[in-house]
């Protein structure tokens, strides 16, 4: 079916504004008046992505952040209205869509990166409340993930990407990191040991789980024959992580087992 002649004229110019090299401005439109619309739209999407991702447009070279916010503008079909939602739409172009090989090979794990720290403090979930128990016998605790904490790993360190250091290659190891919303709803980034991401990794995949038992599992997969100092490391390490609000203990589960907040 054709469509309207008020429709097609719609059609014509969102094209020329999203890509006028390759889209002339509908007939009837002054020149000057659309390229003014172009440049409005064009710039305020270009700052949204900027303040969104300033490490990223930090370490391109001018020239190439500005073909890759063309490309976005350009290509990318939102499925959003809301501009609070335009790092999300920028990060799923870059997974989906982005196909460049002048890119660095970090591009869309930095870009992640940034964008969990603004995904996070908008996100709705709950931070575990102190418990005594955690800090006293951490490794009695059915111990469970808090809603804002996110275990992440990465091919590259993106936490040191900046102007200077832009690495070409991926290291041997991964990088880990846990991102949280403590009590004050301040977002943190904390780079973990393989031992403690891979328990967060298990409270994540599994829900609650009994801290002493899932330790001893760690220290099975590492192929630890006395694992005493994964379960002393495990303490300490349970006691910070419940301080800073990343883990907390499932006392609704428990009450439901014993009176007791944690099994002696």
């Amino acid at each position: 079916m054709t469509k309207p002649s008020f429709q097609q004229t719609q059609y014509a110019f969102a094209a020329y504004i999203r890509d006028p090299g390759h889209n002339p401005a509908p007939s009837g439109v002054k020149p000057d008046r659309a390229a003014l619309y172009r440049e409005l739209f064009f710039n305020n999407i270009m700052s949204f992505i900027g303040t969104g991702f300033p490490v990223l447009k930090q370490v391109l070279d001018e020239a190439h952040w500005l073909e890759l916010v063309q490309d976005f503008f350009a290509r990318h079909r939102s499925t959003t209205p809301y501009f609070s939602d335009f790092p999300e739409e920028f990060l799923a172009f870059l997974r989906e869509e982005r196909d460049n090989p002048q890119d660095p090979p970090f591009l869309l794990e930095l870009a992640h990166y940034e964008w969990v720290e603004l995904a996070l403090a908008l996100a709705e979930g709950d931070v575990p409340l102190p418990n005594a128990a955690l800090e006293q016998a951490p490794l009695q605790c059915l111990i469970t993930l808090s809603d804002m904490a996110w275990p992440l790993a990465y091919r590259f360190p993106v936490q040191r990407i900046n102007r200077e250091y832009q690495p070409t290659e991926a290291p041997a190891e991964p990088t880990l990191l846990v991102v949280y919303r403590d009590r004050e709803d301040t977002v943190h980034f904390v780079e973990l040991s393989p031992p403690t991401y891979r328990l967060l990794q298990i409270l994540e995949t599994q829900g609650s789980v009994q801290a002493k038992e899932c330790l001893l599992q760690i220290a099975q997969e590492l192929g630890a024959t006395d694992p005493a100092p994964i379960l002393a490391f495990g303490a300490d390490m349970l006691r910070d992580l419940g301080k800073r609000g990343v883990v907390g203990v499932n006392t609704v589960e428990l009450r439901s087992r014993s009176a007791s907040p944690c099994r002696q």
